[in-house]
């Protein structure tokens, strides 16, 4: 069957809730394996898992359960171990690595930000910002209709500028965020994506960071921004190779509001 690992975390960690339970039908009873000064949050590994919603989110209520006691680093949906020994072997040789990144990430959270254009805002945006593409337009217009050759030329100078505004907005998008933030993973993107990217923050100033983003939405009509989160801060586990030892089966999305 395999061990499923929810989490790592220092052994000395408030215990969890007497029938904590986590993914499987029925659901696994969570364990908690300690190995020197770390300790694994997981259960045993059904058979057949897949990254269903029930089970997605039982992975989540686990550390959102262990997240009230104190930091966790949490492993990706499907995490399995082979047994309980692989995942105490992988706590002991990685244990610099984990007790670091638990002093590192104690009290922080994690956004993720996702930004796509509005095509038809943007175009209007770029023609009111650049006073010659609206000239080569209005000139076409008064002549009856601009020659083939004319509409061409007009309709790469508009690409063009569109490519210039796109990445000037992504830019914007991350100089206003980082400096609120105390790291930023980019995501896997996308072609229909600007930005998509994850940022750590303080819990504590959590609404320093979201005001900013409100700010961005305000000045960036053009732009369709989401924000994903709190999260747990699966994005900033590492760098280093984050489970040796461990497979991911049936692996969902990075967020459980990939859907």
């Amino acid at each position: 069957m395999g061990t499923y690992v929810y989490g790592v975390t220092a052994a000395a960690h408030p215990a969890l809730p007497e029938g904590t339970a986590g993914v499987g039908d029925p659901p696994r009873r969570v364990r908690v394996l300690t190995e020197g000064e770390l300790a694994a949050l997981v259960s045993e590994a059904p058979d057949g898992l897949r990254p269903g919603r029930r089970d997605r989110l039982a992975h989540q209520n686990v550390l959102a359960v262990a997240g009230g006691g104190g930091c966790v680093l949490p492993m990706r949906f499907g995490s399995v171990a082979p047994d309980d020994d692989t995942v105490t072997g992988v706590l002991a040789e990685r244990a610099d690595h984990y007790r670091e990144r638990l002093r590192a990430l104690d009290g922080k959270v994690e956004y993720n930000v996702r930004v796509s254009p509005v095509e038809e805002a943007v175009l209007h945006r770029v023609m009111s910002e650049n006073p010659e593409l609206r000239a080569l337009a209005e000139a076409g217009r008064k002549a009856g209709g601009a020659s083939h050759r004319s509409r061409l030329l007009l309709g790469e100078m508009v690409v063009d500028a569109v490519r210039v505004r796109e990445a000037t907005d992504a830019a914007e998008v991350r100089q206003a965020l980082e400096p609120e933030s105390a790291a930023v993973s980019a995501g896997p993107g996308s072609a229909d994506r600007l930005v998509d990217v994850s940022f750590l923050v303080d819990r504590h100033s959590a609404e320093t960071f979201l005001a900013g983003v409100e700010r961005l939405r305000k000045s960036h009509p053009h732009l369709d921004l989401s924000l994903i989160g709190p999260l747990p801060p699966y994005s900033f586990v590492e760098p280093g190779p984050a489970e040796p030892a461990v497979s991911t089966a049936g692996r969902g999305p990075r967020h459980e509001e990939d859907g």
